[in-house]
This record gives structure tokens, sequence and C-alpha cells, in this order.
């Protein structure tokens, strides 16, 4: 009996020990920002269709768990790349990005966890460096600077995503170039905008001038229209028929038929 209890006791001592060395190995928590991955050294190997999710888990201590920051991430780059015709730029980019949970076995067994250094980083200066050698410097700072982050953004994303990085948003946050190309540049952008002023203004006097013409040409054929519509013996029985409407007015005058030019009335106020 004595040496029954003896054998439990070291059995209970030899676990005691184990989970002290063990323990931190075989007692995994995973956050809720978080993913694991499995490693089962004596047997399959990388599990890469397996994702462990947020919660507690209990593993071998001979087996690996790799643990993943799947949070939003965010890095800055600065570098100089050359346009088109072979000008230096400097240009400063924001990125941010994600592993895409379900791919994280596949992004551990190409990158393992220093995806940000070997993977992002390196994709986006090689990215912007082809897209801004497409377009000039005027371009990439002024004309195009719209059209050149969404192709960044565009070829970028889809680079990373092919390697399970999900690229959420990419802000240029500035252009430094040159202090005499700049100032050629904004001097440049500045006579345009002067000149599209410039035209505008002509055009809306352009347009005015010509309202104002076809008004007149309407007016004028308007005219044209009620004069061959007038004759002489009209206007002596529109005459007619004022002079009589006038004289019901209970105001005392006299009418003369026929005195007036071209035999029109004459109507003369007796009022005192």
């Amino acid at each position: 009996m004595k040496n029954k209890y003896t054998n439990v006791i070291i059995i209970l001592v030899v676990a005691v020990i184990l989970l002290i060395v063990f323990g931190n190995s075989m007692f995994i928590k995973i956050e809720a920002t978080q993913r694991g991955v499995i490693f089962r050294q004596f047997t399959t190997g990388l599990d890469k269709e397996n994702v462990f999710q947020p919660g507690f888990h209990i593993v071998a201590p001979w087996n690996d768990m790799h643990i993943f920051n799947v949070a939003e991430q965010k890095i800055d780059e600065t570098m100089d790349v050359l346009d088109k015709n072979g000008l230096s730029i400097n240009i400063e980019i924001t990125v941010r990005f994600a592993p895409i949970t379900e791919r994280v076995g596949y992004l551990f067994e190409a990158f393992k966890l220093d995806y940000t250094s070997l993977l992002v980083g390196p994709e986006i200066r090689s990215t912007v460096r082809q897209v801004a050698g497409r377009y000039s410097a005027e371009e990439i700072y002024s004309t195009k600077r719209s059209e050149v982050e969404q192709k960044i953004i565009e070829e970028a994303g889809r680079k990373l995503r092919e390697n399970n990085i999900d690229m959420r948003a990419l802000l240029i946050r500035a252009i430094n170039l040159p202090q005499d190309i700049r100032q050629a540049i904004e001097s440049k952008l500045k006579q345009e905008q002067e000149a599209l002023a410039y035209k505008f203004r002509l055009d809306k006097e352009n347009s005015e001038a010509e309202r104002k013409r076809i008004a007149a040409e309407g007016e004028a054929r308007a005219n044209n229209i009620i004069n061959s519509s007038l004759s002489e013996k009209l206007l002596q029985m529109r005459g007619i028929e004022a002079t009589l409407k006038l004289s019901e007015s209970p105001n005392s005058k006299t009418v003369i038929i026929g005195g007036g030019r071209n035999g029109l009335p004459i109507m003369l106020n007796t009022d005192k």
C-alpha cells in the first residue's frame, strides 16, 4: 500500500514538473485580433488549412503554435523614384493592410511571421517605382496625381492579395521635387489657370453677344411682320374705333371727323 501511494506521488510530481516546464507551450490563448497555425513536427508538419480561432487551446508540447496578428496594420514608406524622363522624385506613402485570416497558414509557409518587411514593404516600393516611371514629374505632382495613386493601389493590391495580404488603403502623403522644378510646374499651372479663366470670360461675352444678336434679329423680324400687315385703310379704321371709344368718356371733348392726317378723326378736349 505504501509503495502504491509512493508511485502516485511520484506521478503527480512528474506531472507538476511537466506542467511547469511545458505549460507555456501546451496552453495557448489566442486573442480576438489573432489567429494561430500549428506545426506538428513529428507527424503532418505545417497545417495550412486549419486556422485556430480566438480562445483557449491545448496542444502537445512537441508541436508549435504560431500566432498571427490579423488586425489592420500600417507602414510608412519614403522612397526616391524616377519619372519617365529620368527626373528624381521623392514620394512619401502610407499603406494600411492586414493578413487574410483564412490564409495565414499559407502566409506563414512563405514568409513566416515577418511578412511586413519581407513582402509588404518590398512590393509597395517596387510598384511605386514601376508606376512612377510611366509618368512625368508634372503629371505625378499635379495633373495625374490621383490616377498615379489609383494605379499603385490596383497593382500593389493585386500582388499582395496573391500573397494572402489584403491591402485596405494606400495614400500618397507627399511628393517632393527639386525646388526649381516645383516652381516651374507651379508657374505653368498658374498660367494655365489664368488662360482658362480668360477663355471662360471670353466665351461668356461671346455667348451674351450672340444672345443679343438673336434677340435683335427676332425683334426685327417681328416688326417686319407687323409693318407688312398694316395698310392705310386698316389704320384709319383702328383710329376711328379708338376715337369712338374715347368719345364715350364723360369728359367734354369735340370730335372732328376726317380732320386729321389721312382722314383720321381729331379729338379736341374742351374742358377748361
